[in-house]
This record gives C-alpha cells, sequence and structure tokens, in this order.
C-alpha cells in the first residue's frame, strides 16, 4: 500500500475564471442524488425531492440534476464543478433541513476547499513590477559606502521646533514681560 493518499495537493486559494469580476458565474454544473426508495436512511433526500426539488431547479437553470434511485444503499449527493472536480457527500440519516443546507453549500462553492494544503497565506496573480518591499527601499544610496561604526547614522535625528513649542515659548516670555512690567510699576509708584 502506498501513501499516496496521504499527499494533499497544495496551492493558492483563487477565485475560478475571476469569477465575481463582470458577473458572477456558478461553478456547480452537475449534482446527482442516489436514493433508496424504500430505505429509512434515505428519508431525508425523499423529502426534499418531493419538496424542494422542482424549486431548486427553477432557480438554478445552468445546474443539471440527476436522480438516481439504487436499491438498499445509502443516500449519496455528488456534485460536479465546471473545473472537472467532484464532491461526494454521505446524507445518511439527514433530515430535510440538513439536506437543503448541504446542497445550498454545494451549489455556491467551487470545490471541495479543505482537500488543498495553502503554500502561503497570500498570493496575488498579478505582482508589482517594482518588485517587493523591503526596509531599505527608500533608503539613501550613500549609506552603501559609508564605513562602520558611523556617529551620523547613530545620532538622534535633528527636528525643527514644533508649533505647540513655539507657542509655549512665546506665553512663556510674555509671562516673564508682564511680571517685570508689573514689578517696575511697584517700584516707581
Amino acid at each position: 500500500m502506498s501513501n499516496h493518499s496521504l499527499i494533499v495537493n497544495s496551492g493558492f486559494l483563487r477565485a475560478p475564471l475571476a469569477n465575481g469580476i463582470g458577473r458572477y458565474v456558478g461553478q456547480l454544473q452537475r449534482i446527482t442524488l442516489k436514493f433508496c426508495k424504500s430505505h429509512g436512511t434515505s428519508r431525508g433526500l425523499r423529502d426534499f425531492l418531493e419538496n424542494d426539488l422542482v424549486d431548486f431547479a427553477k432557480q438554478n437553470p445552468g445546474v443539471v440534476v440527476y436522480v438516481k434511485p439504487r436499491r438498499h444503499r445509502t443516500p449519496v449527493v455528488v456534485a460536479e464543478y465546471l473545473n472537472g472536480e467532484r464532491q461526494w457527500l454521505h446524507v445518511k440519516n439527514f433530515p430535510r433541513e440538513d439536506v437543503v443546507k448541504w446542497i445550498e453549500l454545494l451549489k455556491t462553492q467551487s470545490k471541495d476547499g479543505s482537500a488543498m494544503r495553502l503554500r502561503k497565506m497570500f498570493h496575488t496573480e498579478f505582482p508589482s513590477i517594482q518588485g517587493p518591499w523591503t526596509p531599505m527601499t527608500f533608503k539613501d544610496p550613500k549609506s552603501n559606502l559609508l564605513k562602520f561604526p558611523n556617529n551620523d547614522i547613530g545620532a538622534a535625528p535633528k527636528r525643527a521646533k514644533t508649533a505647540t513649542e513655539i507657542l509655549l515659548e512665546l506665553h512663556k516670555a510674555q509671562k516673564e514681560q508682564e511680571q517685570s512690567a508689573k514689578i517696575q510699576n511697584e517700584l516707581s509708584g
């Protein structure tokens, strides 16, 4: 026995066919509902067929629906997508509401996303022509020629006074001027 079944395909998350740019294209191509006419485990799927199948087919004209009765087999929903992937869902003893929810999920997704190992947490199809950003991107190229240790690089940057600092100095000077004028008035008066 080989370990081939243990290997999970790796790839990047992406929207199929740039889906959503321009218009949405449903990725579900075909859905096959396999059930038993008499077995109790297929009751939820049979209820879905009796009550909701016609409405589902009217709301999704782009999805081909196959109904396949099988004797004494567990009920299965098989979804086939435009990219050729198939997803099997065993709905043994599922109530009708759960079958409706699972079929809606199969309709809205593009494939079984859990069967893929992500290579990176981010990916772009259109990388920047400028290249990736690094901390040295906007540095002065003169720093490549410096000899280390260098006191100019390690010194704190000299900055101009802020408007708040200038206003505080003016206020302090005005207070000192008022106090000296008050003292002069007391001495002369």
